[in-house]
């Protein structure tokens, strides 16, 4: 079977002076697990300064940091306390400052998460509102509102948290108030204007201190549906990113956010400061809608995230994708994994993960072609920290050792987000592995023994490593014209299973071929190979794509 020649949708053309966004790939930090620089086993503000070199070795354009703020930690930091200070545990106001002059100071970018459907139930504002009581101004920047039944003793309606259990909690004084996370973490009131003026104070700290932009937690969840509304389904979990619901992508945070626009545009000078949605929405035409003029600048592309190793279902996503973001301006984005998923070496390999952590060998392959995909991709590409050594899911973390609210919380997400949370091995053939100063010392989670022959400097230097393959495709992507932003793509006639486009612009022609399958494949001879993923010997005419392999192409 072969598929017909037809074009996808045209993307932007190669990124404007400024608009640096558009193609950039950027690499989240998850900073307890990135570097510890001081040997207290958990990562911090000043590790991630030493190995800023790294990242610009790896060829990434921008860093984006997932929560430093001071929290008591419920959540992974995800629970602020005070969204202007640093938590002791990852350093001070002062090392922030100085990893974002460093990371300037080396041609990177700094994204720093902001959250703002929630905070800590430490937060001064909630801890007011507590003291204050019912019918208090206090309360009004909280959902709080009086249970159901005849002594109010059910919660006000049937919202069920992300995590597992009822969105609600009950306070001594009776009445319940809203968290559609953890308990620790109550959903602001954005029908407050107190609300509105906090977080643009907090938006005008940040910028001041010098960061390029902000990823938007939950940027889908900060208005609720008018009078609260029951959803009448009992396992909630299922709908979300599936179905509409009341607690999530209401149309009115369109209006926060084309406010928030206009502070990233006062801040802009020449180098746009950008705003990225974790919005996760029905589908990608919804998550378009964050895009438009005014907005936001871009948006994590679940749908592509959670579609599975099938070259049908991968084609139409990346139509869907494109026709969606061409209809706002905006560019695509990619990603394959994340802080709250499985990594995409597990995840992929159809294997579930091997115990001691290695993946498989088919879960590699697939990765690497999986990420020559990604990369060839007009828009700009999301990397997890690790991604570029291979890690694999960490399937066998003990109970006693685990984290994750959603573990505690019996109705939640399947498994665990501990397992892609395992720190990073650096070096050395003995745990930490160069993830804290001191051989053998602490680390927050524990990491495999397998993860010896992952770490960077056992990888730096192999041609056959997963870092370098990394290295050399991000390198590549930055020199071809036909790649980043640039034009759209041209689907080619490819067999089943096997996904084949071209890419062609001012300067040269790209193709990217995929086979998805379990089985060799014969295919015209494009041109001559630019990188590939696996041994391939290319023949003058045709040229064989091993199972589960990509190929980048000079045409």
């Amino acid at each position: 079977m072969t598929q017909n020649t037809t074009a996808a949708p045209a993307a932007t053309d190669s990124a404007p002076a400024g608009q640096w966004w558009r193609d950039a790939v950027i690499y989240q930090v998850y900073p307890r697990s990135f570097a510890d620089g001081n040997g207290d086993g958990m990562g911090d503000l000043p590790g991630i300064t030493a190995r800023l070199p790294h990242l610009r070795d790896l060829g990434v354009d921008a860093v984006w940091l997932s929560p430093f703020y001071a929290s008591p930690q419920a959540d992974a930091g995800y629970d602020v306390a005070d969204y202007r200070a640093v938590d002791p545990v990852f350093g001070t106001l002062t090392d922030a400052d100085e990893l974002i002059r460093a990371a300037h100071a080396l041609g990177l970018r700094v994204i720093v998460d902001i959250v703002p459907n929630h905070c800590s139930d430490r937060h001064e504002w909630f801890r007011q509102a507590l003291r204050e009581g019912p019918g208090s101004p206090a309360r009004e920047r909280f959902l709080f509102r009086a249970g159901r039944g005849a002594a109010g003793e059910l919660p006000p309606n049937d919202w069920e948290s992300v995590f597992g259990g009822p969105a609600w909690t009950r306070v001594p004084d009776g009445e319940w108030y809203l968290h559609l996370f953890a308990p620790e973490q109550p959903d602001f009131d954005w029908d407050h204007p107190a609300v509105h003026d906090e977080f643009r104070s907090v938006l005008r700290f940040w910028l001041d201190l010098g960061v390029d932009g902000f990823r938007i937690d939950v940027a889908h969840g900060l208005v609720k549906a008018p009078g609260l509304p029951d959803v009448g389904h009992g396992e909630q979990v299922k709908l979300l990113g599936k179905q509409a619901v009341p607690y999530f992508d209401q149309d009115g945070v369109h209006e926060i956010y084309r406010g928030w626009r206009r502070i990233l545009d006062e801040y802009s000078g020449g180098s746009e400061r950008i705003a990225v949605a974790e919005a996760w929405t029905p589908t990608v035409e919804r998550s378009a809608r964050y895009l438009r003029r005014g907005e936001l600048h871009q948006a994590f592309n679940f749908e592509y995230l959670t579609t599975g190793w099938d070259a049908a279902a991968l084609r139409a996503v990346i139509d869907r994708s494109l026709t969606a973001m061409d209809a706002v301006g905006a560019p695509a984005t990619w990603v394959l994994s994340n802080h709250d998923v499985v990594r995409h070496t597990t995840r992929l390999s159809g294997e579930g993960g091997a115990g001691d952590g290695d993946g498989g060998a088919r879960g590699t392959r697939r990765a690497r072609a999986a990420t020559l995909l990604m990369l060839a991709l007009p828009g700009s590409a999301y990397l997890y920290q690790g991604e570029e050594l291979g890690l694999p899911e960490v399937t066998d973390l003990p109970d006693e050792v685990r984290q994750d609210p959603a573990f505690f919380r019996g109705a939640g997400q399947d498994g665990t987000r501990d397992g892609c949370r395992v720190p990073l091995p650096w070096s050395g053939r003995r745990a930490p592995y160069g993830f804290g100063p001191v051989e053998g010392g602490p680390s927050w989670l524990p990491q495999p023994d397998s993860w010896r022959d992952l770490s960077v400097a056992a990888q730096t230097g192999d041609p056959a490593s997963t870092l370098e393959f990394y290295r050399r495709a991000l390198a590549a992507r930055r020199a071809h014209p036909a790649l980043g932003a640039g034009p759209g793509l041209v689907w080619l006639p490819s067999p089943e299973g096997v996904l084949a486009f071209s890419r062609t612009a001012a300067g040269g022609s790209f193709v990217c071929t995929v086979n998805l399958t379990g089985a060799p494949v014969a295919l015209p001879t494009p041109g001559t190979v630019l990188l590939a993923g696996a041994d391939v010997v290319p023949g003058a005419e045709e040229t064989v794509l091993p199972a589960d392999s990509a190929v980048w192409w000079a045409a």
